[in-house]
């Protein structure tokens, strides 16, 4: 099997509420790519949460006794740290310079993912949160690209998460729709013939992580990409799927 992974160039800066499945239709076309049947379609987190007007400006933010308090205590801008637990269930580590949390998503992360970067911060500080709902968002791009190109595609909506006891970050798949996010080979076996009791590959983050090589973490802008020659595998019901359960986690 060889896999492919086609930057998808020439994209303007997503705006609030641009139709971002046209934008990338749009340059997919003006780039001379015919997408096939079983492409997969990553799309950044970023662009996502831009079109869905999830960016907030911190000056429209009043920070509660509680934002204010935390804030001290790790040293950041209350603001921030006020939306960080309006989008939050929980606190699961803090110190100075770290706030570890559970969001509403389910996903274990720094500051709930709400990112500062590649946001033009020229009118005041600006903020830019996940998306309230990463599955039906990658349901509503898989959709609207079938209908425009004729061709049946997975959509991955990613974005970049740090891993405890390792350093450097790593993209995630936070959204799928029409893709394999968790292959389980329990049941079957290995070169020997030894059955596997505990192989689930988590091919949605692998897809995430192949097209993160290529889209960047800085100034590269290739926010999109497609993945090309990747198997076919049962599609997974959505992300949180993905996200190991609280009864399984041995750390808390």
């Amino acid at each position: 099997m060889s896999i492919t992974v086609v930057p998808v160039r020439g994209l303007p800066l997503v705006q609030p509420g641009d139709d971002l499945s046209g934008l990338i239709s749009s340059a997919i076309e003006k780039q001379g790519i015919t997408p096939r049947s079983a492409d997969i379609v990553v799309v950044a987190q970023k662009m996502v949460s831009k079109a869905e007007r999830r960016l907030v400006s911190l000056d429209s933010v009043t920070p509660s006794a509680r934002a204010a308090l935390l804030a001290k205590e790790v040293k950041r801008d209350p603001r921030l740290m006020e939306l960080v637990l309006r989008e939050s269930v929980e606190i699961v580590r803090k110190k100075p310079g770290v706030l570890i949390v559970r969001n509403k998503l389910g996903i274990v992360a720094a500051n709930a993912g709400i990112d500062q970067s590649n946001i033009n911060h020229d009118s005041g500080e600006w903020a830019l949160l996940l998306p309230k709902d990463p599955d039906r968002s990658a349901q509503k791009i898989r959709h609207e690209l079938q209908e425009h190109f004729g061709v049946e595609i997975g959509v991955v909506v990613s974005d970049t998460s740090h891993r405890p006891w390792r350093l450097g970050s790593v993209a995630i798949a936070i959204g799928i729709s029409g893709v394999c996010g968790l292959d389980d080979k329990r049941g079957g076996s290995d070169i020997f013939g030894r059955e596997l009791h505990a192989t689930v590959v988590g091919r949605g983050d692998a897809i995430a992580t192949a097209a993160a090589l290529v889209m960047g973490e800085s100034d590269e802008r290739v926010p999109p990409v497609i993945v090309r020659g990747m198997k076919r595998g049962a599609p997974t019901a959505n992300a949180r799927r993905l996200l190991r359960p609280i009864h399984e986690d041995l750390f808390r």
